[in-house]
């Protein structure tokens, strides 16, 4: 049993989020030599986090969601963030019914809209399993 300091490099995300500190994801490489893979879609970095951390429970993967939405949004001082009147409406709509599945599902994003207006849409492929 590894016990402090783990022997990777990641703090520890479950315990700060336990004593109520706010706890971010993110990332600043995109296409390039220091991260290839980076195509910023914060999904995949919430996907990775949850694994590194070890924050498999049920309870922390539907409300992991807040480490890329509310949470980034208090570490970054945002302060018209969130769905309510007068706010910006940056939001996506994901093919799925829940984060869990979201997640779990890689479910494909559905609608990409920026201060209101529709700037992306998918039209989901049609999946069928023959035994």
């Amino acid at each position: 049993m590894d016990t402090y300091p783990k022997r990777r490099g990641v703090t520890r995300v479950k315990e700060l989020v336990e004593a109520g500190i706010n706890v971010s994801f993110g990332h600043d490489d995109l296409f390039d030599p220091w991260y290839p893979l980076g195509d910023g879609n914060m999904r995949d970095v919430v996907h990775m986090g949850l694994h590194v951390c070890q924050m498999m429970g049920y309870e922390q993967i539907m409300n992991s969601y807040q480490f890329i939405t509310y949470n980034a949004a208090r570490t970054l001082h945002l302060s018209n963030y969130g769905i309510k009147e007068g706010n910006p409406a940056d939001f996506i709509v994901l093919d799925a019914s829940n984060f869990y599945d979201a997640l779990n599902e890689k479910s494909a994003l559905l609608y990409s809209y920026r201060g209101g207006k529709l700037i992306a849409s998918t039209t989901p492929a049609v999946k069928k399993v023959h035994f």
